[in-house]
């Protein structure tokens, strides 16, 4: 069995996240520890008890996601006496969880992804002023009807496929009424469902320039290594080890599709039959069954689940 270790997104964070794993081993208290050091927050407290205010803001939940990743990663190794690299061919990652895998294949330390993360975050958000950008999923339609929906739509606006999830569930984002625009367009022409998401920033559109600038910057100066297993990048679907390509490819995921469908499908081609979920949540566990249902998935998120893993090893 070939194995990839894939790592969450923004949106599965919640209330709660990670205090198990805190209560049940010290190697992921401190990871827990050095995250909140490093960004000089309480963020696990946050994670923690909530609320959920707090923790659903794009500064605090993309961090957040990635401490719990990397908890389990550590507790994983510890308790397996493995490396990363000796349990998965592969590390990928949905959006912010591609600086997750970094840091599980040890191309960036710890504190350093997680202070990265809150510098992406915070740029993201400041790109664009409140209300002015949108996001919306699209089901039904495939991503070429996708393609087509967004470029009627925009009419001068942006309107950008921002991810191809898995087949049939797309999300487009750019100017709010160009997206407003994209739904009405998709359920025209057959989408099963297409509705306004609830975000606070256009994602992984044009209009997010100014954060890829921002990024260009500090990624510059960040510490990058030589990631062992390689990860499957977003942008390229296709694996990468060299540092400054990897810096290269973090910058223009800013404002680029997150192509998970497509990375699913080149792990798979590699020889990968089983994708593990990283962290908090399950949607790409479950996004995995609707791409092909060949690979087995399952998603690693708490002690009880780490056990069932570790088991198998």
């Amino acid at each position: 069995m070939s194995r990839a270790f894939v790592f969450p997104g923004q949106g599965s964070q919640e209330v709660g996240m990670g205090l198990a794993l805190s209560e049940a081993f010290p190697a992921a208290r401190l990871v827990f520890e050095e995250v909140d050091d490093a960004l000089e927050v309480r963020l696990s407290k946050i994670m923690f008890e909530g609320p959920l205010e707090e923790l659903i803001l794009t500064q605090n939940a993309q961090p957040a996601l990635m401490a719990v990743s990397m908890a389990v990663i550590r507790v994983l190794e510890e308790e397996g006496g493995k490396k990363v690299s000796e349990m998965a061919a592969f590390v990928a990652g949905h959006s912010l969880g591609e600086y997750s895998a970094l840091a599980a294949a040890g191309a960036l330390p710890l504190a350093e992804t997680a202070r990265l993360l809150q510098t992406r975050a915070e740029a993201m958000q400041a790109a664009v002023p409140v209300g002015q950008g949108a996001m919306a999923a699209i089901l039904g339609l495939s991503i070429e009807d996708v393609e087509a929906v967004s470029a009627d739509a925009a009419k001068d606006q942006v309107c950008d496929v921002a991810n191809d999830n898995s087949d049939g569930q797309v999300v487009v984002s750019g100017d709010a009424e160009a997206v407003e625009r994209a739904v009405e367009v998709a359920k025209e022409r057959g989408a099963r469902k297409a509705m306004m998401l609830t975000v606070s920033a256009p994602f992984h559109c044009s209009l997010l320039d100014p954060a890829a600038d921002v990024m260009t910057y500090a990624l510059a100066t960040a510490s990058m290594s030589v990631p062992n297993p390689p990860v499957v990048a977003n942008v390229t679907a296709a694996p990468v080890s060299d540092p400054d390509d990897i810096r290269n490819l973090l910058v223009e995921q800013v404002t680029s599709r997150v192509r998970w469908r497509e990375c699913v499908l080149a792990m798979r081609d590699l020889g990968v039959d089983e994708l593990c979920e990283i962290g908090s949540g399950k949607v790409l566990t479950g996004l995995v069954r609707r791409i092909d249902r060949e690979i087995s998935g399952r998603a690693i998120g708490n002690p009880a689940d780490i056990e069932e893993f570790l088991a198998t090893l």
